[in-house]
């Protein structure tokens, strides 16, 4: 058999789409006539046919149409028509945000899925808070589900606009979109009780609704995030209110209101914030050690943008510990910083505090909780299965400049509202750190204080109390309530951090020398691995770790010629390549920031 070669022409298809466009506009070997609206398209039966299901289906072989000389189509629009007439012809679509609807009419009725395509990523390119309702109304009449989407996320986003200057747009809305933007995990700007009187808006302007759909659209509503006195008068706002299933829904959330110190660990979908889970908040720095601000900085990782919040610290706090559960952020312990005023020469008085702040960023307001059973101030905070430790530390005597390390553990019972006693550490410690891996606290460093018994490997190693930071490394059994000894790090480490990721745990920085050094540890292994060191290090940063696994360092004070700075750098640890970046830069110097994240509404 000849061997032979098949070669194709890329000009080809494009020269016969031309010829049958040269031939439409001259009106040569038509023969079918399309009408809509009273204008007449000639065209060529037989390219109709092989270009759209449609005109096959129409002109088949037992159909009248087959032999007609031309066809009405009432249902379409000259401008829809004659626009998917010439992208058949010529393979190019003329699309404008005053044309779309009927051009997109003509594509779904004729059944051009390829123009369909085409309308269906203008719009989603072309969207913006002016045409979102517009286009998501248009999405959802032709089920373009790409475009649909895309244009609730909008709306959903552009939100707080919308409800100032085109409210008749979203009113306007399909109940499908509707109940879509009401289920967004992210409207930022908008307070709850805002959406609820949107919804009941929507309901009078396209009502009545059977009873099953506007319980289904009232249930995409958050009632938790309503204040309780918005929620008693909700009750009797509206008719689509009273309904058996919404009643327990605004009960529910009453309810919710009433649990006190228990409303971390009993957060629903009803009561959680429409705000991204990873912002950073940046708690307790200063532009000196000696005197940290009140104010609380946001940092948003996708925009690496701050921005100043409401959230002011009810006390000036240093050296104290932040965490959050179930949306609410925690402020413990620490030392509060008071101005004195001492023979006309100010000071600063500090005493080693034993208080719990509890903040609610759903209505902005601080609440304070049981106190600690000790006084702490530079100790140690986790969060295990929503349950708080706290964690060592140092506490001032009364009436004295002494301090006091202590080895005491305690916890938080959020249902009880109580502090209770946890298993002690084998020594007094204050400047450690602890990080938690698989429901395990883990504790490394600090100065310590009396040695005692410690369980594990490693006994017998010799610490000089109170004058060498430690490089021990413990973890607690939260089961059998024991310290155990693990694997020491490389160097000793006092006011560094730890952090967990990737299934490891990082040691970082620290005050004092080699405060640059990084390392890993991995808990199957019992093993440390020193990691490339930063080059220039810094103490009294803050960090946070990112749920991508990456680490962020806000500020902290290094020296330089001698001196001490404190720095504005934002630098991201990348804990699968072992690098830093600078990513940004803090709106001023801070040092002894603490850091969590929180969803925070704008």
């Amino acid at each position: 058999m000849d061997s032979y070669s098949l070669l194709y022409s890329s000009t080809y298809r494009t020269g016969l789409l031309c010829g049958f466009q040269r031939l439409r506009s001259q009106k040569k070997m038509c023969d079918i006539v399309l009408e809509a609206g009273g204008v007449s398209f000639p065209c060529h039966r037989a390219f109709l046919a092989s270009s759209s299901d449609y005109f096959w289906a129409l002109f088949g072989e037992t159909t009248v149409e087959r032999l007609a000389s031309s066809i009405s189509l009432p249902a379409l629009t000259p401008e829809g028509l004659e626009a998917i007439l010439d992208f058949l012809y010529s393979g190019w679509l003329s699309i404008s945000p005053s044309t779309l609807p009927a051009v997109l009419e003509a594509a779904r009725y004729l059944q051009v899925e390829t123009a369909l395509s085409i309308c269906e990523r203008f719009m989603t390119d072309d969207l913006n808070a002016e045409n979102c309702c517009c286009y998501a109304n248009l999405a959802e009449r032709h089920a373009l589900l790409n475009a649909f989407e895309s244009a609730n996320r909008t709306i959903a986003m552009e939100m707080k606009r919308l409800l100032q200057k085109s409210k008749v747009d979203l009113l306007g809305l399909n109940i499908q979109s509707l109940m879509a933007v009401l289920d967004a995990d992210e409207i930022p700007g908008i307070k709850e009780v805002e959406l609820v009187m949107l919804t009941l808006e929507w309901l009078d302007e396209n009502g009545p609704l059977p009873l099953l759909k506007s319980n289904l659209l009232l249930s995409h509503l958050r009632f938790g995030l309503v204040a309780a006195s918005d929620l008693i008068n909700l009750c009797h706002a509206h008719r689509a209110m009273s309904t058996p299933l919404i009643r327990s829904q605004l009960t529910r959330a009453m309810e919710y209101h009433r649990l006190g110190s228990a409303q971390p660990i009993t957060q629903s979908r009803q009561s959680t914030l429409r705000a991204s889970p990873n912002c950073a908040l940046l708690v307790g720095g200063g532009p000196s050690a000696e005197w940290p601000e009140q104010e609380v900085l946001a940092f948003d990782p996708r925009s690496r943008k701050f921005s100043t919040t409401s959230c002011v610290l009810p006390r000036r706090l240093r050296n104290s510990c932040v965490c959050s559960v179930g949306g609410f952020l925690f402020v413990i312990g620490g030392e509060e910083v008071k101005q004195g005023d001492e023979d006309e020469k100010k000071s600063v008085i500090m005493a080693t505090s034993s208080q719990v702040w509890r903040y609610d960023p759903r209505f902005g307001y601080w609440k304070q909780v049981e106190f600690m059973q000790e006084r702490r101030a530079k100790f140690t905070c986790c969060v295990v299965e929503d349950v708080i430790y706290a964690i060592g530390g140092q506490r001032s005597h009364l009436n004295s400049d002494t301090q006091q390390s202590l080895a005491s553990v305690e916890f938080y019972d959020m249902a009880t509202g109580a502090w209770r006693r946890g298993a002690t550490m084998p020594r007094p410690l204050h400047g450690h750190a602890s990080a938690v891996l698989n429901n395990t606290i883990y504790v490394s460093g600090g100065l310590p204080g009396s040695q005692g018994n410690i369980h594990g490997s490693n006994q017998g190693e010799n610490q000089d109390e109170n004058r060498e930071m430690s490089r021990d490394f413990m973890f607690w059994d939260l089961k059998s309530r024991v310290w155990e000894k693990r694997a020491s790090m490389s160097i000793g480490r006092f006011s560094h951090r730890l952090a967990t990721s990737h299934g490891y745990i990082y040691a970082l920085l620290g005050m004092y020398e080699p405060f640059c050094d990084i390392e890993r540890y991995d808990p199957l292994s019992d093993h440390w691995t020193r990691l490339k060191p930063l080059v220039t290090g810094s103490s009294n940063y803050g960090m946070v770790s990112l749920p991508s696994g990456n680490l962020l360092v806000f500020g902290g004070r290094r020296w330089s010629d001698g001196q001490e700075v404190i720095v504005k750098s934002v630098l991201e640890y990348d804990t699968k390549k072992d690098s830093w970046r600078e990513i940004c830069k803090l709106p001023r110097p801070l040092t002894g920031i603490e850091c969590t994240l929180l969803p925070l509404p704008e």
